[in-house]
């Protein structure tokens, strides 16, 4: 059955270690609260997963990858994205951002949990991942091993997740104190515009399947 844990570990990291909305969403809330933000985001994340992992073994694969359900999720997401993003974009631009001290680290525990779950449902590519390779990944697992194989294939895939964004979080996190106020809105506006980018994404996606011959690419 280890091969099942290691399978999922290494396909999760192959995700984790790109970059995302989850991703900036964690470099955001490490400047603010170091590791902790990593472990609560990771929380928020794998919360959402272990659902997923349910809805898709009670049968509900088939409708996660619908053209209808990554349209709601595109453009309510895209909304999701929008705004944050353009939060932290006023909050650079009008100066009312400070660089949190590492004894007044925000203790937002359930906003960073939430944060990190809403971030992931944000992005249809999420669902629409589960629906299509977590599934047959899930069921080649559950063939092999039952549960047990659903379980061991779950804890690899969160492994990659609570390793990697631990780590992001606990090194922006140690950075912070050298970081000047002025470096730091230009990461906090950065990331805003990231967020407002990958929002974009999203809603183009969407609109993409709500009007395939309408809407193309412009290169």
């Amino acid at each position: 059955m280890v091969d099942i844990f290691i399978q999922s570990l290494l396909i999760g990291y192959s995700g984790a270690v790109m970059p995302g909305s989850l991703l900036t969403y964690t470099i955001k809330r490490g400047m603010q609260a170091g590791a902790k933000a990593g472990f609560m985001v990771s929380l928020g994340h794998s919360l959402l997963e272990l659902v997923l992992i349910i809805l898709l073994y009670l049968g509900f694969g088939p409708f996660l990858s619908t053209d209808l359900a990554q349209i709601i999720i595109g453009v309510v997401g895209g909304i999701m994205l929008f705004y944050l993003g353009g939060g932290m974009v006023k909050e650079s631009w009008s100066g009312k951002v400070e660089i949190p001290l590492p004894t007044a680290t925000q203790t937002g525990k359930g906003n960073m949990l939430l944060g990190g779950a809403l971030i992931s449902a944000a992005n249809p590519y999420f669902s629409l991942w589960w629906a299509v390779v977590g599934l047959g990944l899930m069921m080649k697992a559950f063939n092999r091993y039952g549960l047990a194989g659903i379980s061991l294939f779950y804890l690899g895939h969160i492994f990659s997740d609570f390793s990697w964004y631990l780590f992001i979080a606990w090194l922006v996190g140690k950075t912070r104190s050298f970081i000047s106020l002025k470096v730091y809105k230009a990461l906090i506006f950065s990331l805003g515009v990231c967020l407002i980018g990958f929002g974009a994404g999203f809603v183009v996606h969407a609109l993409r399947l709500m009007f395939p011959l309408s809407v193309r690419p412009l290169f």
